[in-house]
């Protein structure tokens, strides 16, 4: 094929590339997988942002403190920082609203690069606190607001606690959909569909970390206990009819995200994603709305029973309060990082 060849015009149809020279070029994997799931990009990072290009974007306080913490968003730590500095209050409060305008800011950044939606967490401290995370919730789509962004553009994202849950129950009858994060079990999935949540992260990654751990082997893709999960919930959902997107997170491996091409949302690390894009290889689907295999559930799970089911279940857990911890301290982290900033100003200025 000469060069000339290869700078033809292209007709796109499916996940091939078709030239009018008469051969097929095939898509890239991440070509092929957008054909078939949403893709979403798991990172802070504006530059990964633009190189790859994906429909929605997500963030959580460890992402929103690398991102802090590269010189390249120098400029938006100081305006959160000047903006901090004109409010009254304890430092701690300060601080604290400076955190928050942090996460709003490089949000807001992010829907200038995605058309779809961007998800902003709750802080992982009130992940126990339904009315705390709602008001929480409130303050986010409320400075998202005054930046001219509609909430129709943002998901709040909160930890599938009780708690987390029910109040994205609310968020969700007044209009202001959710990402329940870190969900690892079939129970937290029932109980966010039936809180009509628009959408939830089953953590892929994590959960195979656990078993590996724990049961001191490696997995295939196909016997990966992460994979199976979702593929169940999806299964669960499907048959049942639940609107609630499954959106698949938290991957170790290429491998991980191809077992469940076709789920209707991944959100994927910049690394794999360039992976995935660098791989002209076959890219089969594993999952379909009309192609479930498993008995539904029978759906509707009240706290007795979530409560017990999550007891039952140790990798669940352990990880979703191992999840919440390890927010919690990065959000601390990030705290400390403005506090100093907040000071070093105060002495600048001084």
């Amino acid at each position: 094929m000469t060069q000339a060849g290869r700078t033809a015009i292209v007709l796109y149809w499916d996940a091939s590339k078709v030239l009018k020279q008469g051969y097929i070029e095939m898509a890239s994997k991440l070509e092929q997988l957008r054909a078939m799931t949403v893709v979403v990009a798991d990172t802070g990072d504006i530059e990964s942002i633009k190189a790859v290009k994906p429909v929605d974007c997500t963030t959580n306080p460890s992402l929103l403190l690398k991102a802090a913490e590269m010189p390249a968003y120098d400029h938006i730590i100081e305006e959160a920082v000047s903006w901090g500095r004109k409010h009254s209050g304890s430092q701690e409060a300060v601080v604290a609203a400076i955190a928050d305008r942090l996460a709003t800011s490089f949000g807001s950044e992010l829907t200038k690069l995605v058309p779809g939606r961007v998800s902003t967490e709750v802080d992982a401290d009130l992940s126990f606190d339904t009315k705390a995370t709602i008001a929480k919730a409130h303050a986010i789509i409320a400075d998202y607001k005054s930046r001219g962004i509609s909430h129709d553009r943002i998901l709040i994202k909160i930890a599938s606690t009780w708690e987390g849950i029910r109040a994205a129950e609310e968020l969700q009858k007044e209009g202001i959909d959710c990402n329940l994060t870190l969900l690892f079990s079939q129970a937290q999935a029932i109980a966010c569909g039936d809180a009509g949540v628009f959408l939830i992260s089953p953590f892929v990654g994590r959960i195979l970390d656990w078993h590996v751990k724990n049961d001191g082997r490696t997995f295939t893709p196909e016997e990966d206990p992460g994979v199976i999960s979702v593929r169940s919930i999806y299964a669960d959902y499907k048959a049942r009819g639940v609107k609630t997107v499954v959106m698949g997170a938290s991957f170790r491996s290429t491998g991980e995200i191809e077992a469940l091409a076709g789920c209707d949302r991944l959100t994927i690390a910049p690394n794999l994603l360039q992976a995935l894009e660098a791989d002209q290889g076959t890219l089969e689907r594993k999952l379909s709305p009309d192609g479930h295999l498993s008995k539904p559930t029978t759906g509707k799970i009240d706290e007795r029973a979530f409560r017990w089911a999550m007891n039952q279940d140790a990798m669940a857990t352990e990880k979703l309060a191992e999840g919440i911890r390890g927010f919690a301290k990065d959000l601390g982290k990030l705290r400390t990082l403005i506090a100093k900033r907040v000071e070093g100003a105060a002495q600048a200025a001084a």
